[in-house]
């Protein structure tokens, strides 16, 4: 009986001097080593730098398989047009999303701080960036709705792909209010954590501008858009030297290099030469082949692809008959760039828009200017007689100029995610091959499927979206395309 009482006093006297389990829980608990809250500087550092890290990667694997600039030769479903099993990579979604919601994160903390003022002009470029990247891949996403979890809403519906491009708070809106932003900000902060242009915050309008040229000319087949790119070409601010690309060099060590120079040599090996890039290159004499393959081991003066799409089950081949990718992706991988935007891509979109009369241009001079910029973009000398070499001189010897364009910026977007493919899908240039084993009956995608995580994480509003792409049907063109 007494230790009884005993007991009852002590837990009586304990809690008399304890403080109640709610009195400064969150202090007790808090982790002091782990932050609870980012700086703009650090968001803006990861937006840019995880999106050009992951699509430069998604490009070697996935991207430059479906616009066939490389082949793969084992687990090589994605190749063989099963795109909804992908392997190395293929389902861009997650990061797409992750870095729309990061980039999400800091446009707020940039319109709710005046001191982080400075950010708002970038990180509303970066979303129509990636807006226009997933939107361009997979037609109708959630947009609108999206990224707003902590409201409630886990649901978000699908947006049509023309709003996504054109309604208040699309694409064109986001770019032009980004400018503004810029144009307006006088005050002292500095932008930190700019990877592309080191704070320069006039050369993020270059960037915002050529990005307008794109994407205008990208649905170009669907609205009027002259009236706009006149404009933009009349105010003649956008990205027109290598100096001014949007774009970050990688290093050969980590955490900043290119991840396929450090994977394993049979992941590397996997990925080799392709017939169409072969038999593009091989026909224009175009001295960027040394730059994006090696000549085959069995003859070193000698450049050879294998078609898309093998059944690896069936392949025999000697590999030592085939090139593999560059060094440019291995040994000196530092001279390799996570682009965003180029001055060689801007000129050959306006080549295009002069060529089909919405601006006033010389279609080429700019068609020229695009290439000898993609030589020096990718360190390769221009020899003397390209230009006017049979197959490129412009508009000569029967060649089609739209389709000489296309080529020229298909060349020169060698990883840079899947804007191959994408150009394809709105043009049909370059001719693309049907693959070897095909997986989709002969036909080449012209939009990527939504991943099986939808079905199973926003049901309701994935049953809509399916519904209208003949239930995630990756033969179903996406707006623009149509």
């Amino acid at each position: 009986m007494k230790r009884k009482i005993y007991s009852v006093l002590l837990l009586t006297a304990l809690a008399g001097v304890l403080p109640a389990c709610t009195d400064r829980f969150e202090e007790i608990n808090t982790n002091p080593n782990a932050p609870v809250d980012v700086q703009p500087s650090l968001l803006l550092r990861k937006v840019i730098f995880d999106y050009g890290e992951q699509m430069s990667y998604e490009a070697f694997v996935a991207g430059n398989l479906l616009g066939q600039y490389f082949t793969a030769i084992d687990f090589n479903l994605f190749d063989r047009h099963s795109l909804s099993e992908p392997q190395y990579g293929g389902n861009p979604w997650p990061f797409l999303y992750s870095n729309l919601r990061d980039n999400e994160i800091l446009l707020q903390k940039a319109r709710a701080n005046a001191a982080f003022g400075v950010y708002e002009g970038p990180a509303l470029i970066l979303k129509a960036y990636l807006a226009a990247q997933l939107t361009d891949l997979y037609g109708d996403v959630p947009y609108s709705q999206a990224l707003q979890g902590q409201t409630g809403v886990i649901t978000p519906a699908y947006d049509s792909q023309e709003s996504i491009y054109t309604a208040p708070g699309g694409i064109l809106d986001n770019l032009d209010k980004g400018i503004a932003s810029i144009n307006n900000y006088n005050g002292a902060t500095a932008l930190d954590g700019d990877l592309l242009y080191s704070g320069n915050r006039s050369k993020w309008v270059l960037f915002a501008n050529s990005l307008k040229i794109k994407y205008l000319m990208r649905i170009s087949g669907k609205v009027n858009v002259q009236a706009a790119l006149q404009k933009v070409v009349a105010d003649g601010n956008y990205i027109k030297t290598n100096a001014d690309n949007a774009a970050f060099r990688f290093s050969l060590t980590q955490p900043n290099n290119f991840r396929m120079a450090t994977a394993r040599i049979g992941d590397y090996n996997l990925f080799i030469m392709s017939k169409t890039s072969e038999e593009l290159l091989a026909g224009l004499g175009d001295a960027r082949v040394a730059t994006y393959f090696r000549p085959t081991a069995a003859n070193p003066g000698a450049y050879k692809g294998l078609l898309n799409g093998p059944d690896a089950s069936k392949l025999s081949i000697s590999l030592a008959d085939y090139s593999f990718t560059g060094t440019i992706f291995r040994e000196n991988s530092d001279r390799l760039s996570a682009s965003y935007m180029t001055a060689a891509e801007t000129s050959f979109w306006l080549a295009e828009a002069a060529q089909r009369g919405l601006v006033s241009a010389s279609a080429r001079t700019l068609y020229e200017q695009g290439i000898t910029q993609s030589f020096a973009y990718w360190g390769t000398a221009l020899p003397a007689t390209y230009l006017t070499s049979t197959k490129v001189a412009y508009g000569q010897n029967g060649q089609n100029p739209i389709e000489q364009i296309l080529t020229q910026k298909w060349l020169h977007n060698l990883n840079n995610g899947y804007e191959g493919w994408n150009e394809y899908r709105r043009t049909g240039f370059p001719r693309l091959k049907t693959v070897s084993a095909s997986l989709n009956n002969g036909l080449i995608p012209v939009r990527m499927p939504y991943p099986g995580t939808e079905s199973a994480l926003n049901a309701t509003q994935y049953k809509i979206a399916a519904a209208n792409t003949q239930n995630n049907s990756i033969n179903v063109p996406v707006w623009w395309a149509r």
